[in-house]
Formats: C-alpha cells, sequence, structure tokens
C-alpha cells in the first residue's frame, strides 16, 4: 500500500508561507506610499526596516528554540526568563539600528518638530513590548499547531500499522481453519471413492491458489471469489447425500469491476455446511449473491438448523468471530450483517450487505 508522508511535504509549505508573510511585512511600507510623485527613497525605506527585523528576532528565537525547549516541557518560568531576555535584545537592536541609520543615512529634510514626553515614551515602549508579545504568541501557535499535526499523523500511521497487523493475523487464522475443514472432508471421501477423492485434491489445489495469490491483497475482483466459492461447494457436494440440497443463485453481471474482501463470504458457507446438514434427516443450503447499479453486494444464506452440541469443537463458531473483525476492519460503517433463527428453530438465516 502506497503512503504519503504528509510531515515532509508540509515542510516547504509551511517556509513558503514564512515567506509571503515576511514579504507583505518588510513590504507593508511601500503600500503606504502616494501614488503621486512622493514616495519613500531607498535610504528611508531601509530605515524603517528595524521594525520587522525585531519581530523576526523574537519569532524566530521562539518558533525555532523557546517554544519547543521550555514551553513544551511545561517549563514556564524558564520559557518567561527566555522571552524578557530575547525581548531586551531585541529593543536594543532597535534602538542601535536606527542610531546607525541616522549616522548612515542622515536626513536632509527637516521634519516637523515632535514633543518628546515621558508619555509619549511609554507609550511607544508599551507599544513593542505588545508587539514583541503578539510575535511570540504567532510562533508558538505555529510551532504547537505543526507538533499536533505531527503527533496525529504519528498517531494514524500507527493506528494504521495495528490494524494492518490485525487483519493479517485474521487472515492467518482464516486460512488454517479453512484448510483443516477441507481435509478432513477429502479424508472422508477416500473411504468410499478414490475417483472423487482425486478430483477433490485438484479441485483443493485451485481453492489454495485462490488463498495463497487472492488473500494476500486487501481486496480481490468479485469474479475470481465466485470462482472460488463454487469449487468450494462442488468440492462439499461431493460427500453429502440425495437428501441434502444445495443451491447457489448468482445475479451479478460477469462484466463487472467490482472489488471484494477475500473469503469474506466462505466463514458463512462453512457455516452452513457444519450446521444446516444432518446426516439422517432431510437438509438444505440456499446461497444468493447479488449486485446492484450501485455496487452494493448482497450475499444471503438459509440453511436448516441443526446445531452442534456443546462438546463439539467442530461447532465453536471462530469462522464467525473472524467474519465480524474482518468486516470491522474492512468495511466500516459499509456494511450490515443480521443473522435470524425461525421460531420453530428450524431454519437458520445469514444476510450480508456490502458496499463496495
Amino acid at each position: 500500500m502506497k503512503r504519503i508522508n504528509f510531515i515532509n511535504h508540509s515542510i516547504p509549505r509551511e517556509w513558503v508561507l514564512h515567506l509571503f508573510s515576511w514579504i507583505f511585512l518588510f513590504g507593508f511600507p511601500g503600500m503606504l506610499m502616494h501614488h503621486g510623485r512622493e514616495g519613500l527613497a531607498g535610504t528611508e525605506w531601509i530605515r524603517i526596516l528595524g521594525a520587522p527585523l525585531t519581530l523576526c528576532i523574537v519569532f524566530y528565537a521562539n518558533y525555532l528554540v523557546w517554544v519547543e525547549k521550555y514551553w513544551m516541557t511545561h517549563k514556564i518560568k524558564e520559557f518567561c526568563t527566555a522571552n524578557i531576555v530575547t525581548f531586551l535584545l531585541a529593543f536594543i537592536f532597535s534602538r542601535f539600528w536606527f542610531l546607525a541609520m541616522d549616522i548612515l543615512f542622515p536626513l536632509h529634510t527637516q521634519r516637523p518638530p515632535f514633543e518628546h514626553t515621558t508619555m509619549t515614551e511609554v507609550f511607544f515602549y508599551f507599544r513593542e513590548f505588545i508587539n514583541y508579545c503578539y510575535a511570540t504568541a504567532l510562533a508558538g501557535s505555529l510551532r504547537m499547531s505543526q507538533q499536533w499535526h505531527k503527533a496525529e499523523l504519528g498517531r494514524q500511521e500507527a493506528e494504521l500499522k495495528r490494524t494492518e497487523a490485525e487483519l493479517q493475523n485474521l487472515k492467518n487464522q482464516i486460512n488454517p481453519h479453512f484448510l483443516l475443514n477441507t481435509l478432513n472432508n477429502i479424508y472422508a471421501l477416500i473411504a468410499f471413492d478414490q475417483d472423487k477423492a482425486q478430483q477433490a485434491v485438484q479441485d483443493l489445489s485451485k481453492l489454495l491458489r485462490h488463498v495463497l495469490y487472492e488473500n494476500d491483497q486487501h481486496y480481490t475482483s468479485l469474479n475470481h471469489e465466485i470462482e472460488f466459492l463454487k469449487n468450494y461447494i462442488s468440492l462439499m457436494r461431493i460427500r453429502l447425500s440425495d437428501q441434502v440440497e444445495v443451491k447457489l443463485d448468482i445475479n451479478i453481471p460477469k462484466e463487472n469491476n467490482l472489488k471484494i474482501a477475500p473469503l469474506i463470504f466462505i466463514s458463512l458457507i462453512e457455516n452452513a455446511f457444519k450446521h444446516g446438514v444432518s446426516p439422517t434427516e432431510p437438509s438444505f443450503i440456499h446461497i444468493t449473491l447479488e449486485s446492484d447499479n450501485q455496487g452494493t453486494i448482497h450475499f444471503k444464506i438459509a440453511n436448516s438448523n441443526f446445531p452442534k452440541k456443546q462438546n463439539d469443537v467442530s461447532g465453536s463458531g471462530i469462522g464467525l468471530e473472524q467474519v465480524q473483525k474482518r468486516l470491522e476492519l474492512m468495511y466500516p460503517n459499509k456494511y450490515e450483517w443480521t443473522r435470524n433463527i425461525s421460531l420453530d428453530n428450524k431454519i437458520y438465516t445469514s444476510s450480508l450487505t456490502l458496499q463496495t
């Protein structure tokens, strides 16, 4: 099964988002230029880049180091201390930047006089502090969401591996169970008809070919599964007496592209032969398999009911338990399985609907 590593593919998209965000932030002053002749000179543009650069310092100090090192490890005091130091360094950087700009690119035009007061200074400091806090919060949110995303992908991948391992384990349990029943039938056949026993061995080889090559896949062709069921029923009929009526009614177009989980029906048919056939009384097994235009498969099997005794291990019902587990794994919320026994306890019916 081909998988896509979403974590590796998310990294380029993440840094592209960073790139466009910073292009917008650094280019924002140019968007405020007048539409006339007056605009920002190159030196003036360089001068005002100090503010975005300080935000970069605060943002990436948190994004690359502090959030993962302190916040995610619940070291809140260390996280606050690291950010206070970062804020101070960013503030000092901004002051040196503007001082250097005044020296390197002195203004040739006279600015209107601006009265500096304690309140205005406090306001400017408070504004920069708020900007630094915003950059810190944004970096923390992005880093946390990235970590949560990776954790969720890891959980999903682990769940997928667990499901695949459990499914493979179920398949490994089904195959020996099916093979054991079939070999018992051939063993009984050898005693009274060797020619039919040889034919049965040939039919068994076809069944094993299907089990070995098709059961290794998650889904197989419905036509292949139908041929497998026909071979199995033909093999089972050899040892049945004339008192047992077996009918197989298939209403599915030969030309179809339907896929189905391999061996999903075989346990239901095995159960019918184990519990629906009596060596002394008339018995029947009626099997119907059909599909509709929406690709929904309807499987129904009705058989006479001769329950096994509790000390009969052949009627332990292991196969039906595996069917239930496989349906939950392969067709979650896409199947309906009903089992009923008639009021007189003589007819057992099992109906399975699958949305392919």
